[in-house]
């Protein structure tokens, strides 16, 4: 049965002398690996549509196992992305962590949005470390290790100062700071950036400012809890982070 889908190219890997095995992440079927024949082949008509990160629209022949793609038409390339090493590590992780975080065939039209929204604004040139955040924080529910942001994770309080319990999985306001002696130090500005980026619409995102700093103690938050609860190890998350050294030594 031929099945046509508006997808994003999530993982691309070679498969014989003239083959790929693509996974597509579609906005009407959720996560499909396909067959594409001759597309490692410089002249072959799906070469360029196999290129990861590619959104557009595939026409693919479902089956039990792997799909076979028949046609396959862009949509945007995410050239920007693919032409920069930095935003291509980025780009590479939040692929990789939707990847690993999701089921084939499990239909999910919000993933597939934020994700083609991720790109987009990387594309564009917006802060790809913000967005990054954005969509860690927001695969939270789909791992379903959803910390507490609402207030403090103990007494509930909306007021105070807080810091970020890995073991309470949440705030703790200072009246509460005794739960948890090894709670993470942030910043009040880092805690509303938190909650801002959780329940942000992407719809909305225009140009945020965030100081290093801030960014600092986001990545050291949202690294040290998808550590502690998500049971995932990306290879991309390690280039990202050689990456992420390297430029801060530049």
């Amino acid at each position: 049965m031929l099945q046509k889908c508006e997808g994003i190219i999530i993982r691309s890997s070679n498969y014989g002398e003239n083959n790929k095995i693509v996974t597509i992440y579609t906005r009407e079927l959720g996560k499909v690996g396909v067959m594409a024949r001759g597309a490692k082949k410089p002249n072959s008509r799906l070469s360029a549509m196999t290129q990861l990160f590619t959104y557009g629209t595939f026409l693919f022949q479902k089956s039990s196992g792997l799909g076979s793609l028949q046609q396959a038409e862009t949509i945007a390339s995410m050239r920007s992305i693919r032409e920069d090493l930095f935003l291509t590590a980025y780009a590479s992780y939040l692929a990789e962590l939707l990847d690993k975080s999701t089921e084939n065939m499990q239909r999910n039209p919000f993933l597939f949005e934020l994700l083609l929204q991720m790109f987009q604004n990387m594309d564009e040139g917006r802060d790809a470390e913000i967005l990054l955040r954005m969509f860690e924080l927001k695969m939270l529910p789909v791992l379903g290790i959803t910390p507490h942001l609402n207030g403090c994770v103990n007494c509930g309080s909306t007021e105070g100062t807080f810091h970020f319990s890995i073991r309470e999985a949440g705030f703790l306001c200072h009246r509460c700071f005794e739960k948890d002696p090894y709670r993470l130090v942030i910043s009040q500005g880092t805690v509303r950036i938190l909650r801002l980026l959780y329940f942000f619409d992407l719809n909305r995102l225009g140009e945020i400012s965030v100081k290093t700093e801030t960014k600092n103690e986001l990545k050291l938050v949202l690294t040290s809890y998808y550590q502690e609860y998500s049971g995932l190890f990306l290879k991309s998350k390690r280039f990202l982070d050689q990456m992420d050294t390297l430029r801060n030594q530049l």
